[in-house]
């Protein structure tokens, strides 16, 4: 009985630490190809209601990958923080001011976590008629994200990191691998 127990704690280890490799080399390997839609997801805005470096990252990747002809349209999606801001709205503002057009842009001010930026988006493609999307976050964060996207019905997923590591990514890679079975299992649509 110990041994097998053994076995299982080995087995279980060796599983979390594969799909932590996968996680991360799914997040840092971008796939890049010209989508409908540029899909930025929120995170935190500064208390004097500037974007976080870790979501001026997401945006900043936005404008290189618009820039680059990447996709036409942005849509912005977050919620209202703690900081009493809401995301999208200042993500909308940061990307005009990097010189992106005010009507490329769409607000989803709804998506307060990555299950509902996901259903939202698909009902925002749905209404244009968009068909395939880019989503842009941490790299930790493409996985779920993908999965989530893909579960809402959009077809085809592409995606791109942010350039922006801090020692949390370590954190929150760990939380990823819990969360992404938690979306596979029990986030459907």
């Amino acid at each position: 009985m110990k041994r097998l127990m053994k076995r299982i704690i080995l087995g279980l280890l060796l599983w979390f630490s594969l799909h932590l490799v996968i996680i991360t080399i799914d997040g840092l390997l971008d796939k890049k190809q010209v989508a409908d839609v540029g899909v930025v997801l929120g995170n935190k805005v500064e208390t004097d209601g500037r974007p976080s470096d870790r979501l001026r990252s997401r945006l900043e990747k936005a404008v290189e990958l618009y820039k680059e002809g990447y996709f036409a349209r942005v849509i912005v999606s977050g919620g209202v923080g703690v900081e009493g801001f809401d995301e999208a709205k200042v993500m909308k503002q940061y990307l005009v001011q990097k010189g992106l057009p005010e009507e490329a842009i769409i607000v989803d001010s709804q998506g307060l976590n990555t299950f509902m930026t996901a259903q939202n988006t698909h009902a925002i493609m749905k209404d244009l008629h968009l068909q395939s999307a880019t989503v842009i976050t941490q790299f930790y964060h493409i996985s779920r994200t993908k999965l989530a996207f893909h579960q809402a019905g959009i077809d085809p997923v592409y995606s791109a990191h942010a350039d922006y590591f801090e020692w949390r990514d370590l954190y929150s890679l760990f939380r990823e691998f819990f969360a992404y079975y938690k979306y596979l299992l029990f986030q459907t649509p």
